[in-house]
């Protein structure tokens, strides 16, 4: 990078802290410095809650899924605008009659102790390696691509976030975002906008978009009902929506961003700006992915993203077969040029014959330019049975190194670091104040002073900043980052939506029937999920994606709820 792109970065990222701490320099009492003093307008709670789920690796990530698979992707979110309408009229006006600190509180209310710890540690489980994740996620592609130290890169996204999350709390985290968030709409505006431009130097972009669709990345719905379908309206239908009803119903992290509202007005209104922009958001992320594919059919792309990577296998005894696949590639990407512009002239002459056999000829040419690459990351493995072949993580980052202008690239950098700290912020301030409030406070110290409660919140807040950079300093990057995060969840989400649900609208259910009911829910998850994956008798054949886990594992803790209860009822 230039040196204007380094003083854009740093002095970027120093702005964000320093003006985060000194905005919240006089945070004195638990209730300000865990609920930001229930101060925060709609604006402000929406952006927060936004920037809390747009981690850096949404702007890594996403834009990778758009180049190799299209918008497709977007369906994952179908469920999320009625899952805030759910929550703004039925859950929000009870934390805010309760008045709690975390959502667990209000278990123990409603049935137990054990109960409300039970989905406490199930957050701070599945939350505490997500930090982790968010950490490490962005630092192991700018590691690799600027040839940074990773280690350095995770210690320094950590403590950075650690410094301004543990002075001022909810209300740092809060503030703070809303200058990330900026930061972040601005940088992707500007690849966006650049992109176009540079499209248009070679075609005119309802050609380019035409081209695009013939190569499926422009479609968006898909409404085949298969469970082996990752992505389709009606995994984000159901499983999206449960998702999304756990994470933003029940998950520490996003309860504490609305908690922070004035009052239930300001909340819900909050929620409402994230059900209207999140889909537009995510699909303008995508397409952003999109534009990067339609750029690379004018300009030569690598034929590996992860070019580290790629130069390692040239010291390898793998060398000449690399050598062969990239005269293959060289080759092929000389007949997908002629292919393409054959079936562009056609396009534009409007000769239907010879466009569709100009799209079958070019087709072809996409189909062998994806079997090279396959062969590469195949060659990859070879030589390193360990390593991790998804490289579509590193094409928006290529691309921002390679073509954009100085100062710009400085700025996107900064927006993956922005997002990183937006979003492990927010975790960091939640899993202290679960830790703080559901544990410490409801266990050991419940006649404390408020001046010793306020000290353990933040010696908790620097506790997990280090579990969270310690995850990252030991964590393997695997598949996709942004799917990584979501499986993640999905595995946990389930049963505590599940717990929650019954403790909302099912008021006949106990403590004695819905503790026994989560356990067998969350133990049913995970099998499934690590029977696909290690491919146990029985489990190999289900084959069942992810988001389903959310709809299996609330089902599951309902159903049995309900019938353990219906069965002490009946022996009474």
């Amino acid at each position: 990078m230039s040196t204007i792109d380094w003083i854009v970065l740093f002095g970027t990222l120093f702005a964000i802290v320093a003006y985060g701490v000194w905005r919240t320099r006089n945070s004195r009492d638990l209730n300000d410095y865990l609920r930001g003093g229930n101060e925060m307008k709609w604006f402000t709670v929406g952006v927060s809650v936004m920037a809390t789920q747009a981690s850096a690796i949404t702007f890594l990530s996403a834009p990778g899924l758009g180049y190799e698979s299209g918008l497709r992707f977007v369906q994952f979110y179908f469920g999320l605008p009625l899952a805030l309408v759910i929550i703004s009229a039925f859950i929000i006006p009870i934390y805010y009659r309760l008045k709690v600190y975390t959502a667990y509180e209000y278990l123990e209310s409603r049935f137990d102790l054990k109960t409300r710890l039970l989905a406490a540690f199930l957050f701070l489980v599945q939350r505490g390696l997500a930090a982790g994740l968010t950490i490490f996620a962005p630092a192991i592609i700018l590691s690799t691509i600027l040839g940074w130290n990773l280690q350095l890169t995770n210690l320094f996204v950590g403590l950075l976030v650690i410094v301004y999350t543990v002075s001022g709390g909810s209300k740092a985290v809060s503030i703070t975002q809303k200058l990330q968030m900026g930061i972040i709409l601005l940088g992707m505006t500007l690849a966006f906008v650049l992109l176009i431009i540079k499209i248009q130097d070679f075609t005119d972009l309802s050609t380019a978009f035409e081209i695009a669709g013939s190569a499926g990345r422009m479609q968006i719905l898909d409404f085949n009902f298969d469970l082996n379908e990752r992505y389709t309206v009606w995994s984000g239908l159901t499983g999206g929506l449960f998702l999304a009803l756990s994470y933003f119903g029940t998950d520490q992290s996003q309860v504490q961003r609305y908690l922070t509202g004035k009052n239930i007005r300001e909340s819900r209104l909050g929620l409402m700006f994230n059900a209207i922009l999140k889909i537009p958001m995510q699909l303008f992320i995508l397409l952003t992915g999109v534009l990067v594919f339609i750029f690379y059919l004018y300009v030569k792309p690598p034929m590996f993203f992860n070019q580290v990577a790629l130069e390692g296998l040239n010291e390898t005894k793998y060398k000449a077969e690399l050598t062969q696949l990239e005269e293959r590639f060289d080759a092929n990407y000389e007949e997908l040029q002629q292919s393409r512009i054959a079936y562009e002239t056609a396009i534009r002459q409007e000769n239907l014959r010879q466009k569709s056999l100009g799209r079958e000829v070019f087709l072809k040419r996409l189909d062998e330019d994806k079997a090279i690459r396959s062969e590469v990351k195949d060659l990859l493995v070879k030589a390193d049975p360990k390593f991790k072949v998804k490289d579509t993580n590193y094409v928006f980052l290529n691309f921002v190194m390679d073509f954009l202008p100085i100062g710009v690239v400085g700025l996107i950098i900064a927006l993956i670091f922005s997002a990183a700290m937006s979003s492990t912020s927010s975790e960091l301030n939640a899993l202290a104040t679960t830790t703080m409030v559901d544990f410490y406070n409801r266990l050991f110290q419940r006649e404390s002073t408020e001046k010793q409660r306020l000290f353990m919140s933040k010696l908790f807040t620097v506790m997990w900043g280090f579990v969270a950079i310690s995850f990252a300093l030991v964590a393997n990057l695997f598949d996709n980052l942004i799917e990584m995060v979501n499986v993640l969840g999905s595995l946990f989400y389930g049963t505590i939506l599940g717990i929650f649900l019954v403790a909302f609208f099912i008021k006949k259910v106990k403590a004695s029937a819905i503790f026994p009911a989560a356990l067998i829910g969350e133990g049913a998850v995970l099998l499934i999920h690590f029977g696909n994956i290690y491919q146990w008798p029985f489990f190999r054949d289900l084959n069942i994606e992810y988001l389903w886990y959310n709809l299996i594992g609330c089902g599951l803790v309902v159903g049995i709820a309900l019938l353990l209860q219906s069965m002490k009822t009946e022996k009474a």
